[in-house]
């Protein structure tokens, strides 16, 4: 039985793959949005031309809106990637003392639980679905009054995930704190 739980403790090293693997893909994303950044820069220099018409420049400024978006998203992919892959392996495999020390690092990349990385995933995902929304919202053509109702309830419901997704991790990073308004009216009521 110990030699069983041994070898099963060790299999926690099968996580090392995904772990590396998610970090070869968030740098093969990266370099695929550093290629993006070098195109959309070199559309932005040719509508410098003086020859090009009106139209030809404004479909390449709507062009380069919706570049600049997709490259946003790929740098967010990037984002989850290494969120997934620093989250693996501190749970699978052993904590990284760097991160440990690292003011800026444990803000992002410490996690001590399951629940830790799924929240700081959720929270990437979110934003690359609303970078993917506006980019969307960017190419529509609204044509009628309906579009822009639709529009606006899209942003209206993105408002509110976002006001829903900051609720629930501010409730769950602190729950011993009180509320500041209940501690406010006690401390009035004690001194009157």
């Amino acid at each position: 039985m110990k030699t069983f739980e041994r070898i099963l403790f060790q299999s926690r090293w099968l996580m090392i793959v995904p772990v590396i693997v998610s970090v070869i893909l968030a740098l093969l994303i990266v370099l695929f949005a550093l290629k993006d950044v070098v195109l959309l820069i070199s559309n932005l220099v040719s509508t410098l031309s003086p020859a090009l018409s009106e139209t030809a420049r404004a479909d390449i400024d709507r062009g380069t809106i919706t570049k600049i978006i997709e490259i946003v998203d790929e740098y967010l992919l990037s984002a989850v990637l290494v969120v997934f892959a620093f989250g693996l392996y501190e749970l699978f495999i052993g904590k990284i003392d760097i991160i440990e020390h690292s003011e800026v690092a444990s803000r992002l990349l410490l996690i001590h639980s399951i629940d830790d990385l799924k929240s700081r995933l959720a929270n990437v995902v979110i934003l690359i679905l609303i970078v993917k929304f506006f980019q969307i919202a960017v190419n529509l053509k609204y044509s009628t009054p309906a579009d822009l109702l639709l529009l606006a309830v899209g942003i209206a419901l993105i408002g509110g995930a976002l006001f829903l997704t900051h609720r629930t991790h501010s409730n769950h990073d602190d729950p011993v704190t009180p509320d500041v308004t209940t501690k406010t009216t006690e401390t009035t009521n004690t001194t009157n």
